[in-house]
């Protein structure tokens, strides 16, 4: 519908396809950390669960803090963007809400129209993205009746998903323009760095493949396949429409934009009027809020698991691990899940949260990876049902990799995320240590019992 202004920050334009695939290198290493993580671990569970049990208490809360925002900051990204695609659905049939309803209440780029016309200025306006906002609610109230992830619900996602994707793909290359790509790399290596910071958004999840490693007949051999055949379909799917977006559209108009595919093929229609354009845009929508609704789902509950999970250890407060006496879902956790991604997604813009959302995934990369490096060395002799190959290059590579792409975020989200872990480190000392169930206390009153 509408489009964000340059914010003056480097990307990589056109060269968008290399960063995706220097991000999917990055995600290749991480991923074989991950596997052989999960393999020393004979339960299911995610980075907090694996590093409470090799890397003791303190490390598992730091995770564990940065998987609390990881969790909500890509949440609250993906429910703006589903509200964005949502707005230009209504757009498709013709109706058009009021702007302060739609659109988020801070926009650092400010907002303009198809046109080019200036409908925000930068900064801060009387307004809620009542769209994202709705969703995350209702996906919340999904949760705490309770719902049970089927392999034939994920597959029909994935098929609408990736038909939305060659649809845009093999409609969209009749219109493109070779002249839309020069210059390739209008910022050179540091603007590939950059995109690759803010692309890595795209790939978050893609760690869930590791946690299978028990259920693998011949982990060795099947995990990294199955990893590296994943990041290679993705990779392909990804830089296909990297290609065909930049060709079609001038690169610096998609800066921001929370919806630039459905917004791009919105231009060409108006411009050439094509009736296969139009449906074509229709088709993209459909399937890209159909992708979305099933990443808010699967986020939303992962967070309340961890919420669940750290509550239980008593690291968070019990409330966080209350049961619904009906559903026998973590209710508790889910609503204040929903209401704590629910209203930051109806008041800041996509790009901010995407950035946080990416610094914090990084740094749960990095801890992950040195915990394999520790593990080698202090439990050689531990049974690892998967062994990522190579020594520890893959955990040391991941390490540096992580790093570089952290580098290429903006100060501002640095300066942000060292505010959370703070506060969550004065938790830790302030309330979390003394009632865990390792702690000193506990341990006593239970020997008291």
């Amino acid at each position: 519908m509408h489009h964000a202004a340059t914010l003056g920050r480097p990307g990589a334009g056109p060269a968008l396809a290399v960063s995706l695939v220097l991000v999917a290198i990055v995600c290749g290493f991480t991923a074989l950390c991950y596997a052989e993580l999960a393999s020393m671990i004979p339960i299911a569970g995610s980075a907090y669960t694996y590093t409470y049990a090799t890397m003791g208490e303190l490390i598992a809360w730091i995770i564990g803090w940065d998987l609390i925002l990881e969790y909500a900051v890509s949440n609250m990204a993906v429910s703006v963007g589903f509200a964005a695609h949502m707005v230009d659905m209504f757009d498709w049939f013709g109706w058009h809400p009021s702007l302060r309803w739609i659109t988020p209440a801070y926009l650092p780029g400010g907002l303009t129209g198809v046109s080019g016309n200036v409908l925000y200025t930068p900064g801060w306006h009387f307004g809620f993205n009542f769209p994202a906002f709705l969703i995350v609610m209702l996906l919340t109230v999904v949760l705490v009746r309770g719902i049970r992830e089927s392999a034939e619900t994920n597959n029909v996602m994935v098929i609408l998903k990736i038909s939305a994707i060659l649809a845009f793909v093999f409609v969209g290359m009749k219109y493109i323009h070779p002249s839309n790509y020069h210059p390739y790399a209008p910022e050179g290596w540091s603007g590939v760095l950059t995109g690759g910071s803010i692309i890595f958004f795209t790939y978050i999840g893609f760690d869930s493949v590791s946690t299978a490693a028990e259920e693998a007949k011949n982990p060795q051999r099947d995990l990294p396949i199955g990893i590296i055949a994943t990041l290679i379909v993705c990779t392909v799917l990804y830089i296909s429409v990297a290609v065909v977006l930049t060709g079609i559209v001038p690169w610096n108009s998609l800066i921001d934009d929370a919806a630039p595919v459905v917004n791009s093929m919105k231009k060409l229609t108006l411009l050439t009027h094509s009736q296969t354009l139009h449906w074509t845009r229709l088709a993209v929508l459909f399937g890209a809020m159909m992708g979305m609704i099933s990443s808010l789902l699967v986020f939303q509950l992962g967070q309340a698991r961890v919420w669940f999970s750290m509550s239980r250890d008593g690291l968070l407060p019990k409330l966080f691990s209350r049961v619904h006496p009906r559903f026998r879902t973590p209710s508790t956790a889910t609503w204040i899940a929903g209401f704590l991604v629910g209203i930051p997604g109806g008041i800041l813009d996509i790009g901010t949260l995407a950035d946080l959302s990416n610094i914090g995934t990084l740094f749960a990369f990095v801890l992950v990876s040195i915990g394999v490096i520790i593990l080698r060395y202090k439990q050689p002799e531990r049974r690892r049902g998967f062994r990522a190959p190579g020594g520890i290059a893959a955990p040391v590579l991941s390490v540096i990799f992580c790093m570089l792409l952290m580098a290429g975020l903006p100060i501002l989200t640095w300066l942000r995320f060292f505010a959370w872990l703070i506060i969550g480190l004065t938790v830790y000392l302030l309330y979390s240590r003394h009632r865990s169930e390792f702690s000193p206390g506990n341990g006593l009153r239970a020997s008291q019992r």
